[in-house]
């Protein structure tokens, strides 16, 4: 259970972009890293559709095209991946709607749909303050604000507790809406309460909670809907119930509802003597129930919500959405009185991290050196920052340094949508997504260059220091306060198709191969990085981490508008470098493994670091300084020592939000380069031609020496690799000086399809000097998502 204390509420004020204005009874939802708002009301009902990316920090006004709906407050509001619907809701004062309104959101398309009537019974009437939930393929309605009176004018209220079905056709459209038969007590009628779905993990039977709402009176109590069996309940709960509510919140994040703000009694009122006459007021109490045990835990109750800490001041219409484990609230109405004239309704923007975050995918390679290394790992969705570690079996030598000197890591790098591009409005979801995609697309028969590789700031204004540091070796520290209170989340910059460093030096070209390739075709397989010995001569040992995928965001996504023409697609990549066999003899005495240390390279706002040195943490002799409530190392007052040539380092990196560091990654190896061998061959090419394929590369930038010829590889099928998928087995495909080959179909027929990440069929190409072979570029040919043969 969370203590209120250590909620970490955090207000954006840093976006750009058209804001809209303040309001209350709008709906939001979100998809992907997006949160789209529609309606809502304040001097009058709103009917523009704003987005705000979470990522760059911008709002947006998407060009809207088709049957655009007329605004509305307190309406239905759903999200069925990239298309949304609009149900009902007041259309203007005293006038409800009935009408249903669908949004093709990947390319901003409305549409108005006529869903059929049911078999037996009228279709929902006008309505607003309804609740409107979405699982699989239906959508379920419930409850809501009728007007008796043909008069807008004269409003009769008559509270609902109808209940409706809306079937839903697959990608677009509806068939119509039914009146399921329930079971049991019926909740009583109600509007402006909320309902959420869910299903647990354990459990195929998903289930619907109904809280709060006001039927004359606000309410608290909460109502079970088994969607399988159509059986109503009222679920005992343990801890502290809210207080009675309307116009709240309601979201759900793993199997915990969260509950925030909406009108509830005021102090000192008796709601059970006088719930007609007692006044009512906002609040901004935050409250959970675990829908696996129905146990309530308060966050923040309403005798705290006076305090004044940073957290959204009280407020009721407001909307709430969750974008991973984080929940962003926006504007709804303030003010302790409920007449019209005296609303004020709240401008601010809000996130909540409600968990720790998860752990992100292995440190991958980009670029090694002789003494560095460019290294990346894929986005975790809305956290703050990435704790980047490694240790080696080197005993650590501290280099001399300023206690001034900036720390040699990258430094924050701004989104591009944050600066020089805020006055582009995307015309699609596609355009508007988070910009680092690094997969590149070309017709069929044109050539696909590489873009250019990441450039890592060295910028030493833009790092950060102690404020963002964490103990070395303890990964459970709290790291708080990484950014300053009015900025909100960033991202990284593109990142483009990426150069690898796989170091091909040790690997045997001699091994026997299958009898479908001609004998002037060579086999190979590449030495692990964890360097197990092998009978074979050492020319066969397992490659268990080669194989991690480089997917930073890179595939298209499936939902956003794409071009019918067959495309090919290639995402060039790092994998890791094993040991080389000719690692010169280190003259100091390895450490135990026992007493491997690991150290912070530093903590880094983007999923990219260039690594040259990392802290060192004396034992028993830490240097620390307080910061908000964990205690970190000052950087600045601590050792760096540098990367040395020829030697293995192994990095793990960690995610950190409002709650604190997540769990580490899975440990990657790599190893510095030895000087004297060639780099990598650059800017990989793809096109078809009626051979096969035409594969082409440019030399490697610091070739060190004349080179002498080039290597192709294929990733080929084997008996092998469907025992262990993550060993691939490669094959020579070309052996020569020039930067080109062909790749015939017949070779291309034998080729392992790797389903690691996106399908895609694995090239690798390295250089050779007079010193023997350096590091390879590998790349992965996207072939979609079909397991067909290439070039089909």
């Amino acid at each position: 259970m969370a203590a209120p204390s250590l909620l970490n509420w955090r207000r954006v004020s840093s976006f750009t972009g058209p804001v809209p204005r303040a309001r209350h009874g709008h709906r939001a939802v979100a998809i992907r890293e997006l949160m789209i708002i529609f309606g809502g009301g304040n001097e009058g009902i709103a009917d523009e559709l704003h987005v705000y990316n979470t990522v760059t920090n911008q709002w947006f006004l998407p060009a809207v095209r088709g049957d655009i709906p007329p605004g509305c407050a307190a309406h239905g509001f759903v999200c069925d991946g990239t298309r949304i619907l609009v149900f009902g809701g007041m259309v203007e004062y005293g006038r409800y709607s009935n009408e249903l309104y669908e949004l093709q959101a990947s390319r901003w398309l409305w549409k108005k749909v006529k869903p059929y009537p049911p078999s037996s019974g009228l279709p929902p009437c006008p309505r607003l303050g309804h609740s409107f939930s979405l699982y699989g393929n239906k959508c379920y309605l419930f409850g809501g604000l009728a007007n008796e009176s043909e008069d807008s004018n004269n409003n009769v209220p008559r509270y609902l507790n109808d209940f409706y079905e809306l079937e839903l056709q697959h990608g677009s459209g509806v068939v119509g809406w039914s009146i399921p038969v329930t079971k049991g007590i019926v909740p009583s009628p109600r509007e402006s309460h909320t309902a959420v779905i869910y299903c647990r993990r354990d459990s195929g039977s998903p289930k619907m909670y109904v809280f709060g709402g006001m039927c004359g009176a606000r309410l608290d109590d909460l109502w079970q809907l088994d969607l399988e069996t159509m059986s109503w309940s009222k679920p005992e709960t343990k801890g502290t119930v809210p207080l009675p509510r309307s116009l709240h919140t309601a979201s759900v994040i793993g199997n915990k509802m969260y509950i925030f703000g909406g009108w509830v009694p005021h102090k000192g009122e008796n709601i059970e003597t006088s719930p007609h006459d007692c006044e009512w007021r906002c609040t901004s109490s935050f409250s959970y129930l675990n829908l696996d045990t129905a146990e309530w835990t308060t966050l923040v109750s309403d005798s705290q919500e006076d305090k004044k800490n940073a957290r959204p001041r009280p407020r009721a219409g407001h909307c709430a959405v969750a974008i991973g484990t984080r929940l962003y609230f926006w504007s709804g109405r303030d003010g302790y009185k409920k007449a019209l004239n005296s609303q004020v309704c709240c401008k601010d923007l809000w996130y909540l991290d409600t968990e720790k975050p998860p752990a992100p995918s292995q440190v991958q390679l980009i670029k090694a050196t002789t003494n560095s290394f460019h290294v990346k790992w894929d986005e975790v969705p809305t956290v703050e920052g990435y704790l980047l570690q490694l240790n080696t079996d080197l005993p650590y030598q501290a280099v001399s340094s300023d206690s001034s000197a900036t720390p040699n890591m990258q430094g924050v790098r701004m989104d591009p949508h944050r600066q020089g591009s805020n006055s582009i409005i995307p015309n699609s979801i596609s355009d508007t997504m988070n910009s680092a995609k690094s997969e590149h697309t070309a017709m069929k028969g044109t050539s696909l260059k590489n873009k250019p590789e990441l450039k890592a700031s060295t910028d030493s204004n833009a790092t950060l220091h102690s404020s963002l540091a964490t103990n070395a070796s303890n990964h459970n520290s709290c790291v708080v306060d990484m950014l300053r209170k009015n900025e909100g989340p960033h991202t990284s910059a593109n990142i483009g198709v990426l150069s690898s460093c796989l170091d091909l030096r040790t690997v045997i070209p001699e091994t026997s191969v299958s009898s479908t390739v001609s004998n002037a075709q060579t086999m190979v397989t590449q030495q692990t990085i964890k360097t197990e010995s092998s009978s074979t001569n050492g020319a066969v040992v397992k490659d268990e981490t080669s194989l991690t995928t480089f997917s930073t965001k890179s595939e298209v996504d499936e939902t956003c508008a794409l071009p019918a023409t067959k495309i090919s697609r290639v995402e060039a990549h790092a994998a890791v470098m094993p040991f080389s066999k000719e690692t010169p003899s280190n003259p100091v005495a390895t450490m135990k493994a026992g007493e491997r240390q690991w150290c912070d390279v530093g903590i880094f706002k983007n999923n990219t670091a260039l690594v040259s040195q990392f802290y060192l943490l004396p034992k028993g002799k830490q240097s620390i300084s307080k910061i908000g409530n964990a205690d970190v190392p000052d950087y600045s007052l601590l050792k760096k020592q540098d990367l040395v040539p020829g030697t293995g380092y192994r990095f793990r990196v960690a995610a950190i939000n409002g709650c604190g560091i997540g769990p580490f990654s899975k440990i990657s190896e790599f190893k510095t380069c030895i000087p004297g061998f060639p780099g990598a061959p650059s800017a990989v090419r793809i096109s078809k031609n009626v051979e096969g394929i035409h594969l082409s590369w440019e030399p490697p930038t610091s070739p060190s020496g004349n080179i002498l010829e080039y290597s192709a590889y294929l990733a080929i099928r084997t008996a092998q690799i469907q025992d262990n998928p993550s060993q691939l087995v490669f094959m020579r495909i070309y052996c020569g000086l020039k930067t080109s080959c062909i790749v015939t179909a017949g070779q291309l027929a034998n080729a392992h399809i790797d389903y690691t990440s996106r399908p895609a069929i694995v090239f690798r190409i390295s250089a050779k000097n007079e010193k023997g072979y350096g590091p390879a570029t590998q790349v992965r040919w996207l072939q979609g998502n079909n397991k067909k043969a290439p070039l089909n």
